[in-house]
Order: C-alpha cells, then structure tokens, then sequence
C-alpha cells in the first residue's frame, strides 16, 4: 500500500490563486476547486481553516455580503500581504516541479538501462 501523502500541504496557495481572480465565497472556492483540479478534493472543514489562517496572516480579509435573498455569506479577497504570499508559492512550486522533473527523467533513464 503506497504511503498517504499530504495533500493540503498547497491549499492556501490555491485558495490564494482562486482570490486573485476575485472576491469569493468559500462555496464557490470549494466548488472551482473541485471543477478545475479534480486530484483536489479538500473537504470544507479544511477550506474554512485555510481560510481562517489566511486572515489571521493578513493574506485575505473577508466581508459579508447580504445583497442575496438568502442568508448572509461571508466573502473573501486577497490582501497586498497575501499577492506577497502568492509571489512565495510560486517560487516554491516550481522548486518543487524542477526536482519532480529530476526524479521523473532519472527514473525514465534508469527505466531503459534496465530494459537494455
């Protein structure tokens, strides 16, 4: 059986990502992020702690929006401290691609060695 993985480990950079677009609620973050990367399936409980945690780091402030005929929801953008954040994400995603880009093209030669 292959080892779970952490796969929260970059839901704040793409919560940040989806709040660079425009202001959103967290229905709607969870729902774009289920629809444009289906490998991410966070639960909302941990959407809402990112969210949280987000705002505790100035990163995303959040209002409440009572325009709609239903209840109140609470509506979050990105912050000038969280653009910063999303500057940092992006340098360590592609760190991180670089080195996946490593593994995967070591394994594809030691893959043909071994079938030569």
């Amino acid at each position: 059986m292959p080892p779970k993985t952490k796969q929260q480990r970059h839901l704040p950079a793409f919560v940040l990502l989806l709040l660079a677009e425009g202001e959103k609620h967290g229905g709607a973050i969870l729902t774009e992020l289920s629809q444009r990367m289906p490998g991410c399936r966070p639960d909302s409980a941990a959407l809402y702690r990112t969210l949280q945690q987000l705002e505790e780091a100035g990163e995303a402030v959040s209002t409440w929006d009572t325009s709609g005929s239903g209840p109140a929801r609470r509506v979050y953008r990105i912050t000038d401290v969280g653009w910063e954040r999303l500057g940092f994400w992006r340098h360590d995603i592609e760190m991180r691609l670089s080195n996946l880009q490593y593994f995967l093209e070591t394994y594809h030669a030691l893959e043909k060695r071994d079938t030569a």
